[in-house]
């Protein structure tokens, strides 16, 4: 599948126009004018360290954001993409990578971003939802007609079921497939001895943990390994639209409210002098515009108004196509935890995801 589009936004530059930008929250129509104190007529350029399957989004509002701070500023701006795994991009930040912005899988990347000395204390609350302009889930991609009748987290322990998932080692989005199949099980009523026997199982029916979760749907797919992919919904959607008639996406009975969360790096901008467009760049996801954009990426908006435009009012748990109506998010029989039921994602990563956490002691033998 050639998901490798890479966006480069480059425009002539004019005349600056004089404004004041907001630093936090909401779209730049919300809180006035985007130019920033400091925007020049020289042109700017910004690096966005992002996450695996964003490519496709940012490839979009790369464009647009373009657009919209070259009418508010009258300056140029060069996006320039990075993507891989999330864990792997935020240590590639950490050891020197240059970004003035990070938009990863989820806020225990940026963390160690953070900790690095790199953002400083209290990024979450910056933008929005916990600066997590949008959401995902994560649900199970199936070769045509479901041949192997997988239909929840449990069909994932069964002897003949070949399952891909990322490495949660490196992988944002693998960790958020494996506290996803955690809860299931403790749904389930399960003690933690025998959910931690559960995902061993699982893990042991993993046929290859690629490092990021891009990688993981090139073998589903194009590789042609396993029988169930578990991945962003993101990623499933664009498998339908790109490969018509061949895969079906099942929505299992409980998963887990992702939240890919955005940071400016504070250390960068600082150096460089790009505060406000960078600001500007996360603070614009949050407009109309973009909101409905990542909705056609297949992304939830975090705006509950544009989230109800893309809602679906059916309850099928198998999707075969993309819908014709737009209406492809399901949230009738559809239960989702969220990272809170972990104890937060400091929390959840010193038991599950550090060396020596529970994922290492139940792999270690694979």
């Amino acid at each position: 599948m050639n998901y490798t589009k890479k966006i480069t936004a480059i425009f002539l530059a004019s005349a600056l126009s004089v404004g004041l930008l907001s630093g936090c929250g909401g779209s730049a129509s919300e809180n006035g004018s985007a130019a920033g104190a400091g925007a020049s007529s020289e042109p700017v350029e910004i690096t966005n360290v992002s996450y695996d399957p964003t490519r496709e989004l940012y490839a979009a509002y790369n464009e647009i954001f373009t657009e919209h701070w070259k009418q508010q500023t009258g300056q140029d701006v060069t996006i320039t993409q990075s993507h891989g795994g999330s864990g792997k991009q935020a240590l590639e930040v950490a050891n020197g990578l240059e970004a003035d912005v990070v938009t990863l899988a989820l806020e225990g990347d940026v963390d160690a971003v953070k900790d690095a000395g790199l953002i400083e204390d209290g990024y979450t609350s910056e933008f929005d939802n916990d600066s997590a302009p949008y959401t995902s889930s994560i649900v199970f991609l199936v070769r045509k007609d479901n041949p192997k009748d997988i239909q929840d987290w449990d069909d994932l322990l069964r002897d003949d079921v070949g399952v891909i998932t990322p490495n949660p080692k490196t992988s944002g989005g693998a960790r958020w497939n494996y506290l996803a199949a955690w809860y299931y099980f403790e749904k389930q009523g399960q003690d933690e001895q025998q959910i931690e026997e559960s995902i061993k199982k699982l893990y042991q029916n993993v046929l290859v943990l690629d490092s990021g979760a891009r990688g993981a749907t090139t073998s589903f797919v194009e590789n042609k390994q396993g029988d169930v992919l578990l991945a962003w919904e993101n990623e499933a959607f664009l498998s339908l639209e790109e490969y018509p008639g061949e895969y079906e996406i099942v929505v299992p009975s409980v998963s887990i409210l992702c939240q890919p969360t955005v940071a400016v790096v504070d250390e960068v901008v600082d150096t460089r002098g790009t505060r406000d467009v960078a600001t500007e760049y996360l603070n614009y996801l949050y407009s109309d515009e973009a909101q409905r954009l990542e909705a056609d990426n297949f992304y939830r908006p975090s705006n509950a108004d544009i989230l109800a435009e893309y809602t679906s009012e059916g309850d099928s748990k198998t999707i075969t196509e993309i819908p014709a109506d737009g209406k492809w998010i399901i949230t009738d029989n559809f239960e989702l935890t969220d990272i809170n039921h972990f104890g937060g994602w400091t929390e959840a990563a010193e038991k599950h995801f550090v060396d020596g956490g529970i994922f290492d002691s139940i792999y270690e033998e694979h």
